[in-house]
């Protein structure tokens, strides 16, 4: 008997694990409002480069060089300023959500200037700010570039991009960002990644489901406000319950296609009505042949006007092959046509062909996006 109600419990808990098995955490989906990234910039200057810095056709650059040795009690004018071994970059750098004092970020540098290379260079002391104009953070070190470029007097060679580089943990942050929660405390608005009117209602109906007592409407397709019936005495652990709420996820039929490289990503969820597909090779041949036209029994002389004739005679020929013929039936996915595609040796560009014509036949359901 005991064996039997084991069983029983067991196949009563299948239904319910399969059901949430595609569950994503809240988290995955959205964010809570004012919780992001902030961009950083600044302007700097790269030294140490051997001969591949800015030349003297920059004239920000020399006027940043010359400003910059004036701080250091060094008084030069422009004209006497010709080495290539200084480059004026830009500096950028993400600054995380609750960043401390002291916590160090990757930068990245680009030039901005006709610098050739930044190998081997070292980006002096520049500051970084936020859009609000404040510093968060400043920047310095060796510049690590993914990259090289060799020049001689008619040849060069190059690999990558070496006028940009990165410098690993090279800011430090001096303060943190601001974090606007929002009012008294009481209330957050989460945000969702990909606006989906669907997936809003559903984070409405778990987090009614998991956190009862808060007040949880959807006031668009990408924001969800939760508010409490007072303000909690701990906001970090509400946020963590809140983020950690299992979704059931709303997954968009939608086919995605590169032309530029030739790649085709499709969901699963795409299917395809009833189609017939049928591609055809359309070969044109022309041929051109010259024939010497010359006359017989006639002594040829310059002054009688007559002389020997070049025709040319072209000849057309139109073959069309047998145009292979492909059937989808009801239902099938986008992945089942593009193996009987293959089937057949369609090639890539003709495969995107083709689904840009299913879809303007009004049998592809989902979304075409063509980048």
């Amino acid at each position: 008997m005991r064996a039997v109600l084991f069983v029983l419990l067991a196949l009563v808990a299948i239904p319910v694990h399969a059901q949430g098995a595609n569950a994503v955490a809240l988290k995955d989906l959205a964010r809570v409002a004012g919780v992001r990234e902030n961009p950083l910039t600044g302007y700097g200057l790269v030294f140490g480069l051997s001969g591949s810095g800015d030349s003297a056709r920059n004239r920000a650059t020399l006027q940043s060089v010359a400003n910059t040795l004036r701080t250091y009690g060094v008084n030069v004018a422009l004209d006497d300023l010709a080495s290539r071994n200084v480059a004026a970059v830009i500096v950028t750098a993400k600054l995380p959500a609750f960043a401390e004092p002291g916590q160090t970020l990757d930068v990245q540098v680009a030039s901005s200037g006709d610098a050739r290379s930044l190998t081997g260079g070292t980006l002096l002391l520049t500051p970084l700010s936020g859009p609000d104009g404040r510093v968060y953070a400043i920047a310095q070190g060796s510049i690590s570039v993914g990259g090289y470029q060799f020049e001689a007097l008619t040849a060069s060679v190059q690999k990558n991009h070496p006028t940009v580089g990165v410098i690993p943990a090279g800011a430090t942050v001096e303060q943190s960002p601001p974090l606007q929660v929002g009012g008294d405390g009481r209330q957050l608005s989460i945000l969702l990644n990909q606006p989906d009117f669907t997936l809003a209602n559903r984070i409405v109906q778990a987090l009614q489901a998991s956190l009862p007592g808060i007040d949880v409407h959807a006031e668009h397709a990408g924001k969800v406000s939760v508010r409490f019936a007072a303000p909690p005495t701990n906001l970090v652990a509400e946020i963590a319950r809140i983020e950690n709420v299992a979704v059931q996820p709303v997954r968009k039929a939608r086919v995605v296609v590169n032309e530029r490289t030739g790649t085709v990503v499709a969901g699963g969820d795409v299917r395809l009505g009833r189609v017939s597909v049928s591609q055809g090779e359309l070969r044109v041949e022309i041929a051109t042949e010259y024939r010497v036209s010359q006359p017989e029994g006639v002594v040829l002389r310059q002054a009688d006007g007559i002389r020997t004739a070049i025709v040319p005679e072209s000849r057309i020929e139109a073959k069309e092959g047998p145009a292979p013929l492909v059937n989808v039936p009801e239902g099938a996915t986008v992945s089942d046509l593009i193996a009987a595609l293959r089937g057949i040796r369609l090639p890539t560009r003709d495969v995107i062909a083709v689904l840009q014509s299913i879809k303007a036949a009004g049998a592809l359901d989902g979304e075409l996006v063509i980048q």
